[in-house]
């Protein structure tokens, strides 16, 4: 019978402290489990590389239904613009996103996690770590039953521990202008352009602290290629309302995954969570939703797993790992056959809105005018 031990320093430790890693430890928590969380940077507000975009499901399924009403902005329309500048308004009754301020909301994470009871260690980096009897030693942090690697698309976790590790990547840059208002703020802005886009889109939207403007590309590490973000900016400028003048107050920038590990996401005590696992949508690229959902997933487990009420951690976790292999094949027609001229010629067409709502609105029957 597993059971928690005072042999070990914490029940579970979790390396990242983003959504991820912050379900999981939320979970957890819920059991009376001693749980550590690790993030290395000393402010969980800053360098980000989410849009902060959260849709309907995540807000009415899961814990962050509780983020304060402040840091978030409802976006119920998403205006898609073909690379020739038109565009066509797509909705999904009852459907929407919310754009947040997300270094705040990250902050509100943090304070969620030690009014739970969980040991949040800032400016605490994750080193090593290594197998002790039934659980793992980690620098710094002691000896655990369980270790949790949602330390992101580069997970030093999943390479410490011999377990699988995502290759394939979008390269994402992100402007943040403070104070500044769209005429259409209620729209979610995508861009399709294959010049500064290729393989993902451009985007711009109104969150609670002004307007984010962002664009991403397929990472290619043989040519790393930077996304043209001040070329799209001025591709954009006049359609959304952004005057020359106005300059950007903070940038976000970042690897976001699009394919599944190449190895494993679980070993003996150890699961790896979020961008680590490429819980990501490989079309969309969008995460927060999934990534709350398998992480909450597997602190659950330990929980229940530690308490004797149910199977290892590690199986469940392999088992609720979302696969998307229908949009691993848009995926693959995105990074092999993305042409500009096709989307300018059928913008309007039923095909292109089956598309998007494919990408925007999980499949819902979408209204476009």
């Amino acid at each position: 019978m597993p059971h928690m031990s005072s042999a070990y320093d914490h029940d579970l430790v979790i390396v990242g402290a983003s959504f991820a890693g912050a379900a999981c430890a939320l979970a957890a928590a819920q059991y009376g489990l001693r749980v550590c969380v690790l993030e290395r940077k000393a402010d969980p507000g800053e360098r980000l590389n989410t849009t902060g975009i959260v849709v309907k499901e995540a807000m009415e399924q899961t814990w962050l239904g509780h983020i304060p009403q402040h840091l978030v902005q409802r976006v119920a329309r998403v205006r898609l613009y073909a690379p020739n500048l038109r565009s066509v308004q797509l909705q999904a009754p009852g459907y929407y996103f919310l754009t947040t301020d997300t270094p705040n909301l990250m902050r509100w994470l943090a304070a969620e996690l030690r009014a739970s009871g969980v040991d949040l260690r800032l400016q605490q980096s994750f080193r090593q770590a290594e197998v002790d009897g039934d659980g793992w030693q980690v620098e710094g942090a002691g000896r655990c039953a369980y270790l949790v690697g949602a330390d992101g698309a580069r997970s030093r976790v999943a390479r410490r521990t011999g377990l699988g590790q995502v290759r394939d990547h979008l390269h994402g840059v992100e402007r943040e202008f403070d104070g500044l208002q769209l005429a259409q703020g209620d729209a979610l802005h995508c861009f399709v352009n294959r010049r500064y886009a290729p393989g993902y889109i451009g985007w711009v939207a109104q969150n609670p602290a002004g307007v984010q403007v962002g664009v991403a590309l397929r990472h290619q590490p043989m040519q790393a290629r930077v996304p043209e973000i001040d070329g799209f900016i001025e591709h954009v400028r006049d359609i959304v309302g952004i005057a020359p003048s106005m300059q950007p107050s903070s940038t976000r920038a970042g690897l976001v995954p699009c394919g599944l590990p190449d190895g494993p996401i679980t070993g003996h005590r150890v699961i790896l969570t979020g961008d680590a696992a490429g819980i990501v949508s490989p079309l969309s690229a969008g995460g927060i939703h999934s990534s709350w959902r398998h992480g909450w997933a597997v602190g659950d487990a330990i929980g229940r797993y530690l308490r004797g009420k149910g199977p290892p951690a590690e199986q469940v976790a392999r088992r609720v790992a979302p696969t998307f292999r229908r949009k691993r094949l848009l995926r693959w027609a995105m990074d092999h056959l993305q042409q500009d001229w096709p989307v300018n010629a059928l913008l309007r067409t039923a095909t292109m809105r089956r598309v998007a709502e494919q990408i925007y609105f999980h499949q819902r029957g979408v209204r476009a005018d």
